[in-house]
């Protein structure tokens, strides 16, 4: 059954069947004509249409090659594709506990090459330590109103983690605004324990790590928690969902921003300053693990 039309799914599934409609237009086809040419019954390209029937693969390809519009196929498939995945609320998500979430992206993180993360407002998760990531996590159970196993979810957090030491050809980039360094998460220790990290994650050779100071002029304006897997998935972090998305132009517009954000970070000696500004701003008597 169609998803609630206020839901983000079927908010996509309209605009998949909205292209298609302008396709079979723009190509000057009926309904009746299009579903001729491709073999259907007459009430099919209606119902798809209308989003009320989903649209394969293969269907998409046929309206495509009837329209003359083949070079759209791939687009549509994988906007299509994404319909039903791409809005997962973290709700539901978490109902068999935090740690299991945190296994979850175990598969994709094995098959990825290249990641690249942009984050706003904390330190992303590959470079967490389990003290901050308890109190990131803690907090998430309690405002999700789901059961709290922060301390296994942080503990598998952190051996997932473990990827970026490991040899071989993948790379990690990330892009932090200042202010990630400067919202506590956890107790002054915890913190202090996590900004030291950062010191030593930073100059893993797998890893590229920039920072956009605060007061920086901007070429673009600070966005929403976002990871790039390799070209082919990009997923955004909300209050209420991650969103997966698949598309290529749509990842590619990700990427973009990426690219535009990544110029306006600074690197080297350079970030390593505006952490350790951040570890002497922290109280008196917090220490880092690592400098």
């Amino acid at each position: 059954m169609p998803a609630s039309p206020s839901s983000s799914a079927q908010t996509a599934r309209q605009g998949v069947a909205r292209q298609l409609r302008e396709l079979r237009q723009d190509a000057g086809l009926t309904l009746v004509q299009l579903a001729g040419i491709c073999g259907w019954s007459h009430s099919k390209p209606s119902r798809i249409e209308n989003a009320k029937t989903p649209p394969s693969s293969s269907d998409i390809a046929a309206w495509c090659r009837a329209c003359a519009a083949e070079d759209q196929a791939a687009d549509l498939t994988a906007r299509s594709r994404d319909v039903e995945t791409m809005y997962q609320e973290w709700r539901k998500r978490a109902r068999t506990g935090l740690r299991q979430l945190q296994s979850n992206y175990v598969a994709l993180f094995q098959a990825t090459r290249l990641f690249r993360v942009y984050s706003p407002t904390a330190v992303p998760g590959l470079l967490q330590t389990e003290g901050y990531t308890r109190a990131l996590l803690c907090a998430n159970a309690r405002l999700l109103g789901i059961p709290d196993d922060s301390v296994a979810a942080a503990a598998a957090r952190a051996d997932r983690s473990q990827i970026i030491h490991q040899a071989g050809r993948r790379r990690f980039v990330f892009v932090l605004e200042e202010s990630a360094l400067r919202y506590h998460l956890g107790s002054s220790d915890d913190m202090a324990a996590q900004l030291g990290h950062l010191l030593t994650a930073g100059a893993l050779p797998a890893v590229s790590l920039g920072i956009i100071p605060m007061g920086a002029p901007r070429t673009l304006w600070p966005q929403e928690i976002f990871h790039l897997y390799d070209d082919t998935l990009a997923s955004i972090e909300l209050l209420a969902a991650e969103v997966n998305i698949t598309t290529p132009s749509e990842v590619a517009l990700y990427e973009s921003a990426f690219e535009e954000l990544r110029n306006m970070a600074v690197y080297g000696p350079t970030a390593r300053a505006l952490i350790l500004n951040a570890i002497k701003a922290l109280p008196t008597g917090a220490k880092p693990d690592a400098a």
